[in-house]
Order: C-alpha cells, then sequence, then structure tokens
C-alpha cells in the first residue's frame, strides 16, 4: 500500500513539474513574441499587447495559485532576454509581473468568477478587476523601479506607467478568453455552422487587413464582424476574432501603415489602446451577455418540461359522473 501511495505521490509530482514547465515556457514564447512588437518608451520597453499577462492568469485559473513558480521563472527569462536581470529594476519587474496576475486571480476568485465565461458578471469582473485593476501592480512596480534605477526621468513617469500598464491591462482582455474558452472546444461537426465559422474567419481576416491598413481610416470596420461571431458563436467565436483583429492592429501601427501613418509614437500607442480595448470589451461583453440569455432560456424551457410532466402527476383520474350508472337506465319514481 505505501509503494501505490509513494507511485501516487511521485505521478502528482512530476506532474506538478511538467506544468510549472509548461507555464514558464508559454511565458517565455509569447513575451518573446510581443517584444518583436515593442516600442521604447523614455528607455522603457513596453508593448502595445503584452501576452504574457494573459497567459499568467489563464494558467492561475487553470491550475490554481500553486502554478504561481511557473510565472515567476518565465518572467525572469523573459527579462534576461532584454537584458541583465539581477539589477534593482529588472529584478522589480519580475515581481510585479509575478505579483500582477496572483492579485487578479485572488480578485476573480474574491468574486465568485467563472472561467466559463457564459453570464455578464464574469465578463465584468475579468474586464475591471482581472485586467484594470490587477494590471496596476505589475505596471507600478515596473514603472517605479525604472524609476529608481534612473532609467526613467520623473517628468515621464505617468507616461511609461500608462503606456505599461495598457499593454498588460490588453493582454489580459485579448489573450485569457481566447485560453479560457479552448477549455470548452469540442470536436467540430461538419454542419452548416461549421461553414458559417470559415466564413467568419475569413471575413475577420479581410476586415481586419483592410482596417488597419487603409489610408482611409475604417477601423470600425471590424465591429459588424466581431458582433456577428458574438451573436452566432458566442465567446468561442468573437475572442479568437478580438485577437486576430488585435494583432493585426499592433503590426499596422508599430510599422506606421494606414490610419496610424503620420503619427507620433504617443498617439500610436493610445490609438492601439483605445482601438483594441474597444475590440476586446464588444467580443468579450456580447458574447457573455448572448451566452447568460441562452443559458436561461434553456433553463427556462428545462422548467416548462418540469411543471408539464407535475401536472400531469397531480391531475386527478376521470371518474364517472355522479347520479348516474352506466348499467341501465335510471330508475322512475314511485
Amino acid at each position: 500500500m505505501s509503494g501505490v501511495i509513494r507511485s501516487k505521490e511521485a505521478r502528482r509530482r512530476a506532474v506538478y513539474v511538467a506544468q510549472i514547465l509548461g507555464v514558464t515556457g508559454a511565458y517565455y514564447l509569447s513575451g518573446r513574441l510581443g517584444l518583436t512588437r515593442q516600442v521604447v518608451v523614455d528607455g522603457a520597453v513596453v508593448t502595445p499587447l503584452w501576452p504574457p499577462t494573459g497567459i499568467s492568469l489563464a494558467a492561475l485559473l487553470y491550475f490554481g495559485a500553486r502554478i504561481w513558480p511557473g510565472i515567476a521563472l518565465g518572467a525572469l527569462f523573459t527579462v534576461s532576454a532584454i537584458g541583465d536581470a539581477f539589477t534593482v529594476s529588472r529584478m522589480g519587474i519580475v515581481l510585479g509581473n509575478t505579483l500582477a496576475p496572483l492579485a487578479a486571480y485572488a480578485l476573480l476568485r474574491k468574486v465568485g468568477f467563472r472561467s466559463e465565461l457564459v453570464r455578464l458578471r464574469d465578463g465584468i469582473c475579468l474586464v475591471f478587476l482581472g485586467a484594470f485593476a490587477g494590471m496596476l501592480i505589475s505596471a507600478t512596480a515596473g514603472s517605479v523601479t525604472l524609476l529608481l534605477d534612473d532609467k526613467v526621468p520623473p517628468g515621464r513617469f505617468w507616461l511609461v506607467w500608462a503606456s505599461w500598464w495598457a499593454g498588460d491591462a490588453m493582454g489580459v482582455l485579448v489573450v485569457t478568453p481566447v485560453l479560457l474558452v479552448l477549455r470548452r472546444v469540442r470536436r467540430p461537426r461538419l454542419d452548416e455552422r461549421w461553414a458559417e465559422a470559415c466564413v467568419l474567419a475569413v471575413a475577420v481576416v479581410l476586415a481586419g487587413m483592410i482596417s488597419t491598413r487603409s489610408s482611409l481610416s475604417m477601423v470600425y470596420l471590424v465591429f459588424p464582424v466581431i458582433i456577428w461571431a458574438a451573436l452566432r458563436f458566442q465567446l468561442p467565436g468573437s475572442a479568437p476574432c478580438a485577437l486576430v483583429v488585435s494583432v493585426l492592429a499592433i503590426t499596422a501601427g508599430t510599422d506606421s501603415l494606414g490610419p496610424f501613418a503620420g503619427h507620433t509614437l504617443m498617439e500610436i500607442m493610445i490609438n492601439l489602446t483605445v482601438l483594441n480595448a474597444c475590440v476586446a470589451l464588444t467580443a468579450l461583453l456580447l458574447g457573455a451577455i448572448v451566452a447568460e440569455h441562452q443559458n436561461i432560456r434553456r433553463e427556462t424551457e428545462h422548467a416548462v418540461v418540469e411543471l408539464e410532466a407535475l401536472v400531469e402527476q397531480l391531475a386527478p383520474l376521470p371518474g364517472p359522473p355522479s347520479g348516474r350508472h352506466d348499467d341501465g337506465p335510471p330508475h322512475a319514481p314511485r
């Protein structure tokens, strides 16, 4: 018996180590990918979209707080790719990038967040607690440590802080919903919805390319496609569409193409943040609303069926009419 227990314990430890290494690898690879579109704001390296924050929060929602070493190691390796990791500013960044998703996870657990994202309140909590509130820690820790290390002038502190916070928050808004819906993906069936999904995929790429590369500034063109995805496929359709649009917008913005041409770096960062936030909020909240309404309808239909069955059970059995007998005519009075 003790041998079986030790074997199970060893298996659990191996799974735990594999999970940590997986989170570390995903953090590092997504960080390297995010750094391909980095911008330098007064000596601070920031990105319009930082995918590791979304991966970190999704990993915590999947595996729990015990996965935090994978986040810390991923942040350490990613920071080491930029420069020397063992400095005051670099270690402050690692600490902030580890504590921010942990704080976001704790806030979401406190309010009873459900990772299925089938309720409007879950979408609102992810936006305001997971993204906006939780990422205040990473932006503050990173900006303060850079300020103390004389990497950022005091007069530009808030500009660096805002850019840092926006990139981390967009990582949660854009990446986390995609990873959460992947958990519920089932084997697709070749029906009319599969054909519609293929058309939707083509439409979101075309709309994203036109809206982010046309000089006519038609960024609004992506919103009908996002709404279509949310109404027909809920979050499993709208979240990937939002991710595609955000990646295309960031690529065009950092290359100064289309509506981003002729603008300063700060103007491009502001436009990208506003566009990505609007796209992500539309996809997340509208998808959650549609899913919630569908769940309410299914629950109502189920309740109606149960009520009909209960009424049939309680209905009295029909009996013979009072005052008459079926075995003959009534007796005449004497």
